[in-house]
C-alpha cells in the first residue's frame, strides 16, 4: 500500500505515525526463517544479515507484516545516507562486515497475513490489534511504530527534531495491496521526490573523470494518447550536489552498464542543458530533495539523497 502526498488530514477517524526515512520492506517469516522484500518486489535479505537472524526467533510466527528499514545516526534519528551503506549490499560476506559497522532496526506499522488469514481486507484499527497482540515477542531491533493522535503536534515535533516527516492513515481503511490510497497521507517537513535517473553529466574540477550531475526525471501520461500506451518520462532538471566519494563510486558501477545513445526524456531537454550528457536506460530510482518546482517543471535547487533500490521506476510520478 502506498501513501498520497497531501496536507495534513484532521478530524475523527484519523490517526498519526512518524514517516521513518528508511527503507520499505515486506517481512516474512514462516518456518522458522525470515525474508524480506522492498517494495517493488525484489528480495532484500542478503542485505540485511541481523534481520535474517531473527528467524529463530520468530520461528513460531507465520506471519506477514510491512515495515521499515532504518539506519540511526548518533543522536538515534533515522539516516537515509546512513543506510545507503546497506542497501546496495550482495556479497553476504560484505554484508556481515557492513552490519558491524552500520547496523539496522525494523520498524513495523501493519499485519498483511496471520497463519492461512489474509488480514488486508479488516480496517486498520484491527490489523493494529493483530500486531500489538506479537509486541511481546519481537526481539531485540525490531519494534512497533508508535501512534499518535495529534498530527500537528506531531508535524511540529518532526520538524524540530529535523525527521522527515508524518504519516496520516485512516483508522477504518483497509490495506489496499499495490495501489496507492487516499487512506494513508504522507506529509514531509523538507520537500523529496523520487525520481528517475535518464543520464548524467560529466563532471568538473575535483570531479573530472567522473560523474557531475544526474538528470532526472518522471513518469506521466500524455492527455491525448490511447490508455495503453506507456508512460512519458519527463525531464525535472540536472541534480548536482549531495554526493559523497563512495555515492559517486557507486553510482558510477551502476550507470555504466545502463549506457543507450539516445536521450528517454519526452520531450527532450534543452540542448544548452544537456550537450555533456550520457544516457542510460531509466532503471535507477534516486531520491532527491528540493527547494520548489518551477512553472517549466524543473527541480529547483535539488540534492541528491540516496539511491531507492525499493521503487519501480515506472511508479515515480510528480508529487504535489
Amino acid at each position: 500500500m502506498k501513501a498520497t502526498t497531501a496536507a495534513l488530514p484532521s478530524g475523527a477517524g484519523w490517526v498519526y505515525e512518524l514517516k521513518w526515512d528508511g527503507m520499505r520492506a515486506i517481512v516474512e517469516s514462516t518456518a522458522g526463517s525470515v525474508r524480506l522484500w522492498s517494495a517493488n518486489g525484489k528480495e532484500a535479505t542478503m542485505s540485511f544479515p541481523e534481520l535474517a537472524e531473527l528467524g529463530g526467533t520468530l520461528a513460531h510466527l507465520d506471519v506477514v507484516l510491512d515495515g521499515e528499514i532504518v539506519a540511526l545516526d548518533p543522536a538515534g534519528n533515522p539516516s537515509f545516507e546512513r543506510l545507503q551503506h546497506r542497501m546496495h549490499v550482495v556479497s553476504p560476506t560484505d554484508a556481515a562486515r557492513r552490519a558491524e559497522t552500520v547496523p539496522v532496526a525494523l520498524v513495523l506499522f501493519d499485519v498483511l497475513r496471520v497463519g492461512e488469514h489474509d488480514t488486508t481486507g479488516l480496517p486498520w484499527r484491527d490489523r493494529r490489534t493483530l500486531l500489538e497482540s506479537l509486541a511481546d515477542e519481537l526481539p531485540a531491533g525490531v519494534e512497533l511504530a508508535r501512534v499518535y493522535d495529534d498530527g500537528p503536534a506531531l508535524l511540529e515535533a518532526a520538524r524540530q527534531q529535523g525527521l522527515e516527516g508524518v504519516m496520516a492513515k485512516r483508522a477504518d481503511a483497509p490495506y489496499a495491496v499495490g495501489r496507492r490510497s487516499p487512506s494513508w497521507v504522507k506529509v514531509k517537513v523538507v520537500r523529496r521526490q523520487e525520481l528517475v535517473i535518464g543520464g548524467w553529466a560529466d563532471g568538473q574540477g575535483n570531479r573530472e573523470g567522473r560523474l557531475g550531475a544526474l538528470l532526472v526525471g518522471h513518469y506521466e501520461r500524455d492527455a491525448t494518447a490511447d490508455p495503453a500506451d506507456p508512460p512519458l518520462l519527463r525531464y525535472a532538471g540536472r541534480v548536482g550536489t549531495g554526493f559523497s566519494d563512495e555515492a559517486l563510486d557507486l553510482l558510477g558501477r551502476k550507470l555504466a552498464p545502463l549506457a543507450i545513445t539516445t536521450c528517454p526524456f519526452t520531450p527532450g531537454p534543452p540542448r544548452e542543458r544537456t550537450w555533456d550528457a550520457h544516457w542510460v536506460r531509466p532503471e535507477l530510482v534516486a531520491e532527491i530533495g528540493y527547494g520548489n518546482w518551477t512553472g517549466e517543471g524543473i527541480l529547483r535547487h535539488p540534492v541528491y539523497f540516496g539511491l531507492r533500490t525499493d521503487v519501480d521506476p515506472l511508479r515515480v510520478v510528480r508529487e504535489p
